[in-house]
């Protein structure tokens, strides 16, 4: 019983990232807006990010620095999963500017 719970909070927590974008306002970098593209971008990042992640193993290392963080009261970080890492920094480099 206790593992089944443990097993759906995990799987909860792999598929809850999505990205907030200001789609209003330029990177800098561009002289166009780029929120044309933010559907398909948004598409393409989180494909890239699944086969570059192993989401269960990110789920796990994820949930044990939840507890470790809580535990210490905040002396330990909380954890970026490397899949919502991937997911910014893809966004970031197709000329998005992601909020969270």
């Amino acid at each position: 019983m206790k593992k089944t719970i443990i097993a759906s909070m995990l799987m909860l927590n792999a598929c809850a990232y999505n990205p907030v974008i200001d789609s209003a306002g330029r990177s800098g970098t561009y002289n166009t807006d780029q929120a044309k593209e933010i559907t398909n971008d948004i598409q393409h990042c989180k494909t890239l990010a699944n086969t570059n992640t192993n989401r269960a193993v990110d789920s796990v290392l994820q949930a044990s620095n939840w507890y470790w963080s809580t535990a210490t009261l905040g002396i330990i970080p909380k954890r970026i999963s490397n899949y919502e890492i991937i997911v910014k920094e893809c966004l970031k480099g197709r000329g998005h500017s992601v909020v969270k």
